[in-house]
């Protein structure tokens, strides 16, 4: 009953904020493939600021060039290396940069930050067929077999790693940490849904693809095969033990933030997005995070879990929860508190 109840609310939640609340965006041309790129390697690099590059990167995994900014922290190298994963939109640059103000958080942060651009709807995973909308992703094996090579050695690594991401990207961290145990020492994922299997993994996994004009049958094929459990980190979660892992999630109600948010939006529909769509969204988030959480507790995994009072589903609120994640992820990498 848990789970038919936790279904209904993100449905409910997830689906009222599409539909009046945070309209799809019009379709766009899927990323072109070219299938003479059967190499993988770095195509180019930009100076974007001095602590930030932006790295063009050919996969042959996904046969096109990936863009990947790079954050350099502070103090000499060798650092442990972050990877931070964006929400459903994919932007051509991470949100992460453009609205979650992590280059200024990170500047004095002795940590190279990884930031991938472009995953809009992917879910950061292997898909099993070439989607007509969201095109040929090949996610899972950009993030951990063909990127860390190229961007660890380029920043000089030390081989310690974690990953974080929101909304979309948390599920994907959580889903990446689990699939590959020990090759992250930490794990946060902010306001996502971590299960893909049961009734609200899959409900909350399908409106996020065909939020962006995907069909989730590409994804991992019919919702019976064994691929949808292999990437269900509540059914799988004993892959974590030994992983630090912070979760957050909200309730849905406006911080001062939110609200100022509102007020400021430039029109009275961009208003009515932020406020009820990162209001219904969050309490979906909450609800999967509470079934996750618990899921982890029964296995006696350890995690920091915080649920603030209030707070919705929009980038004031994730950037106020990057502080708290990394104090958790800082640990992990054994970098010190006043770091």
């Amino acid at each position: 009953m848990l789970i038919t109840v936790a279904a209904m609310v993100v449905i409910a939640s997830v689906s009222a904020a599409t539909v009046f609340a945070d309209p799809v965006p019009p379709p766009t041309p899927p990323p072109v493939v070219d299938p003479d790129m059967t190499r993988t390697g770095l195509v180019s690099l930009e100076q974007v600021a001095p602590q930030r590059e932006r790295l063009s990167i050919a996969s042959a995994a996904m046969r096109r060039v990936i863009t990947v900014d790079v954050l350099r922290g502070s103090g000499a190298a060798p650092r442990p290396v972050l990877y931070l994963l964006d929400g459903v939109d994919g932007d051509a640059t991470s949100a992460w940069l453009t609205k979650g103000r992590a280059a200024e958080f990170f500047a004095d942060k002795p940590v190279d930050v990884v930031l991938p651009a472009g995953g809009t709807g992917s879910m950061y995973s292997d898909w099993v067929r070439h989607d007509t909308q969201l095109g040929l992703n090949r996610w899972e094996t950009f993030l951990t077999t063909e990127l860390p090579p190229i961007v660890e050695s380029l920043l000089r690594s030390d081989g310690r790693r974690a990953i974080a991401g929101v909304s979309m990207g948390a599920q994907a961290a959580i889903m990446l940490a689990q699939r590959h145990p020990g090759w992250y020492r930490a794990v946060a994922g902010m306001s996502g849904c971590y299960s893909t299997a049961d009734p609200l993994g899959h409900a909350v996994t399908t409106i996020t693809v065909a939020s962006r004009g995907g069909d989730v049958d590409n994804l991992w094929g019919p919702p019976v095969g064994p691929e949808w459990a292999a990437h269900d980190s509540v059914l799988n979660a004993e892959a974590l033990r030994g992983t630090a892992i912070y979760l957050s999630a909200a309730t849905g109600l406006p911080t001062g933030a939110d609200l100022m948010a509102v007020a400021n939006s430039s029109t009275i529909v961009d208003a009515l997005a932020t406020a009820g769509g990162g209001a219904a969204l969050e309490a979906g988030a909450r609800s999967c995070t509470e079934l996750f959480a618990a899921r982890l507790a029964a296995l006696r995994i350890p995690a920091a879990v915080e649920y603030t009072a209030d707070g919705m589903h929009t980038w004031p609120d994730f950037e106020a929860q990057l502080p708290k994640a990394w104090q958790v992820l800082a640990q992990a990498l054994e970098l010190s508190k006043s770091q």
